[in-house]
């Protein structure tokens, strides 16, 4: 355990979540261990104690984090209400208590996943492995920061900003991380075996986590190779793909797919009605920020905007549609295949990015990050900045 609980502490470290130092995570298997003794153990052991979980996680978020939850805090009565697509599906709200007391603490994570306490940090639990911890924990950094963003720009257009929110703004723009200038050089294709798919699936995963064009593990990736899908399994973390990528024919003789990324059909229609082989999903930040972005205020679909849109919208050459997970009659397999003809990406309202390529991910990765750093130039285009 001591093993696993020190290799998410490093996860979230080199993901820029956390400082060095900073994380505290314990996990229950034949005894409780820590990565480290502090203090904040004595309240987390108790809390511990009250829910039926295997780890738990508790920290103050690094930069620009911190500054985006404690001023989205300050101004939360008891929850932060963000409205991108994972939080609506998985999170809920996120819930603000005041006091680092273990009462409180697990009077919250009975309820969510997560719980945010100010001056102090966030805490979230895993009732699995230590990977939920740190799956909750950057849920909801990635959720504040689309939030944060996603007020200001409203305000603004509104003409509502306040001086304290102005400030944190100029903060948190000089505290950003640029987006590389030039996207990483990937396996070249044409594949010739059916081990290269494999590897090319997991390099471009990698590469989707390291240059920040993932939140946790939402988000995958495909390939078509001999009539065959080969796609990251559901709830995999795209930078350890390797043992986690399904093969599903796309005659549907197998029952792979089961365990096949919840979008597993978007995929296969998307490579079906536009030729392309390689599909790469990430959830770019100012991406999914643009896409929530609309100054339409009496539409008859507000609050339902992440399934119901009927509006044709676009951030440049980019289609932005509806969709949720799944094959409901709002999924995205019914929204984003059709607009992926004939264009590079297309950003699913509050949810991330899909891009494509012909014969490898170099095209369908350098399509991720261009269209994130338009997304990016756009939104600062908007604010004036």
């Amino acid at each position: 355990m001591k093993q696993l609980v020190d290799k998410y502490v490093n996860k979230l470290v080199s993901a820029g979540l956390a400082e060095e130092g900073a994380p505290l995570l314990g996990g229950l298997d034949a005894e409780l261990v820590w990565n480290r003794s502090d203090p904040a153990c004595n309240e987390l052991e108790e809390v511990f104690g009250a829910l039926n979980i295997n780890s738990l996680l508790f920290s103050k978020p690094a930069e620009p984090y911190l500054s985006i939850i404690e001023y989205l805090a300050k101004g939360a009565d008891k929850a932060i209400h963000p409205n991108d697509s994972e939080t609506r599906t998985f999170m809920h709200d996120l819930p603000v208590i005041r006091d680092f007391k273990s009462r409180q603490i697990t009077g919250a994570l009975k309820e969510r996943k997560s719980v945010i306490i100010p001056g102090y940090g966030i805490v979230t639990w895993g009732t699995v492995s230590p990977e939920q911890a740190f799956i909750f924990y950057s849920s909801v950094c990635f959720a504040c920061f689309v939030k944060f963003f996603s007020d200001y720009l409203t305000e603004v257009r509104n003409g509502t900003v306040s001086k304290e929110q102005a400030r944190v703004f100029e903060r948190v723009v000089r505290q950003l991380t640029p987006l590389p200038e030039e996207p990483p050089v990937l396996m070249h294709g044409r594949f010739r075996l059916e081990e290269d798919v494999y590897r090319a699936i997991s390099e471009a995963g990698r590469a989707t986590v390291k240059h920040h064009l993932v939140d946790s593990f939402f988000g995958n990736v495909s390939f078509r190779y001999n009539n065959t899908l080969y796609i990251s399994q559901t709830t995999s973390s795209l930078d350890e793909l390797e043992g986690c990528i399904d093969p599903c024919p796309l005659d549907d003789s197998s029952c792979t797919s089961i365990t096949a990324s919840s979008e597993f059909t978007a995929h296969r229609e998307v490579v079906l009605r536009t030729g392309m082989n390689a599909v790469l999903h990430g959830h770019p930040k100012f991406s999914v920020i643009i896409s929530m972005d609309c100054e339409k205020e009496d539409c008859k679909f507000r609050g339902q905007c992440h399934t119901r849109c009927p509006e044709e919208r676009f951030v440049k050459d980019i289609p932005i549609v509806p969709g949720e997970v799944g094959t409901g009659p709002y999924g995205l397999c019914h929204t984003l295949p059709p607009a992926m003809e004939g264009h590079r990406g297309v950003i699913v309202y509050g949810h991330g990015l899909f891009t494509v390529g012909q014969s490898d991910f170099n095209e369908a990765f350098t399509n991720l990050l261009n269209i994130e750093r338009m997304c990016s130039d756009e939104y600062f285009h908007r604010v004036g900045v």
